[in-house]
């Protein structure tokens, strides 16, 4: 008999038929033997349109009063889901954030998790009861407010339950059937891939793939929980995420990815002094706005500088208003923004003990005449910035060169 925490995101429970569909594939493991605790989100559109209503109110600045509105549409889902398994005979009960509890900090809107009381819950697994959990919502104890992790949260509550109830396993329930080698939207030969690292899943969740959210990554990493993502439309298996230990022979590149909400800023002619850098990236940290890739080129003189970095096309105005606002004080002697450009990137933890990844990269790309204005590399990436018409050329073109078309 094994523990499992099953989640399912709002397209698998996007109506009452679809949670039908939930309860009868919770109800096959429960009579397989297994202790199951079921996370869901609310249903597909749900959440949107609570955070539209609470906008609309004007009360956008009270976030403990945001948090109480658009937590509601995962405790209608949790409901509905256990009356559903009671329905076909199976035991169930539905459990809010502040139940069991899910204890957090104060940062209403995007909390993080402190810890989990799982007791009572562990009381009423081994009693066979399926315990039906709301995703996304926490409780921060100071106050006794109802708080939320932030989008795509439901993620980062089912794996943090799977940590803190040792759970063999959690599935996370989509409507794709696991992670493939590139978008396959895009790319028509890729596959998917039976495991992935953690490293390199978190990787692709933060360069663009949109499968898991980057912090239920970094949670499941931490605590060494195993992730499976596969479909809730059909019966095949999915991918698991586990650690690297678990897969014999890591390929080199495991996939391509990209993200189109890129921005690039360059400042033209800034002083090369110290501490022109902090001047430039200081006041866009204390905007909260986050710098991706940084590249700076010298001129012959020595003197000047240009500077060029990306940040999310959302900041793109806010940053270059900023900066602008402070180029007397900066001394550059133009601002150029360019919101037509993508993120492309080659992921793998086989580039550790293989060379001229890199290389094989940029040499596929000239061959394309896709011009590389900015490049960023980690121990098991290489990201580079092209020009967005060129964005579905690169993604077949790499896939080809690194092997990895089915």
């Amino acid at each position: 008999m094994a523990r499992l925490v099953m989640k399912f995101g709002g397209t698998s429970v996007a109506d009452l038929e679809r949670i039908g569909n939930v309860a009868r594939r919770v109800k096959a493991e429960a009579d397989a033997g297994h202790q199951v605790a079921v996370v869901v989100s609310a249903m597909a559109g749900e959440t949107n349109k609570l955070v539209g209503w609470v906008r609309d109110s004007g009360a956008l600045a009270d976030l403990r009063e945001y948090d109480a509105v658009v937590s509601s549409g995962e405790n209608v889902t949790a409901g509905l889901t256990a009356l559903a398994l009671q329905s076909l005979g199976v035991p169930a009960r539905s459990w809010q954030g502040w139940q069991i509890p899910v204890v957090t900090d104060a940062a209403h809107g995007s909390a993080r998790i402190q810890r989990i009381e799982t007791t009572e819950l562990e009381r009423r697994l081994g009693e066979g009861q399926v315990a039906v959990v709301a995703g996304f919502q926490g409780f921060e104890p100071e106050r006794g407010r109802i708080t939320t992790l932030g989008r795509g949260g439901s993620d980062t509550s089912a794996v943090a339950l799977a940590a803190a109830l040792g759970a063999e396993r959690c599935d996370i329930y989509t409507d794709v059937d696991g992670v493939y080698t590139s978008d396959p939207r895009i790319v028509t030969r890729a596959q998917k891939l039976e495991k992935i690292t953690y490293e390199e899943m978190l990787e692709m969740a933060s360069l663009g793939a949109k499968v898991l959210q980057t912090r239920s990554v970094e949670m499941a990493m931490k605590h060494g929980v195993r992730v499976q993502v596969r479909t809730s439309f059909g019966e095949a298996p999915g991918t698991l995420v586990v650690d690297e230990d678990e897969i014999v022979e890591q390929a080199v590149v495991s996939g391509v990815t990209y993200s189109r909400d890129e921005a690039k800023i360059t400042l033209i002619g800034v002083p090369d002094k110290p501490g022109v850098a902090a001047a430039i990236f200081g006041p866009l940290a204390e905007a909260a706005i986050n710098v991706d890739m940084i590249v700076q080129s010298v001129s012959e003189d020595g003197e000047r500088t240009d500077m060029t970095f990306t940040v999310t096309k959302a900041d793109q105005a806010r940053a270059a208003d900023l900066l602008n606002g402070r180029q007397d004080a900066l001394g550059f002697a133009e601002l150029r923004a360019n919101a037509d450009v993508v993120k492309v990137s080659v992921i793998g933890v086989g580039m550790r003990s293989h060379a001229g990844v890199a290389q094989k990269m940029f040499q596929t790309l000239a061959e394309k005449g896709i011009n590389i204005q900015v490049i960023s590399t980690s121990e098991i990436k290489v990201s580079v910035l092209i020009e967005e018409a060129y964005t579905e050329l690169a993604l077949r073109s790499l896939h080809t060169a690194y092997g990895l078309d089915a």
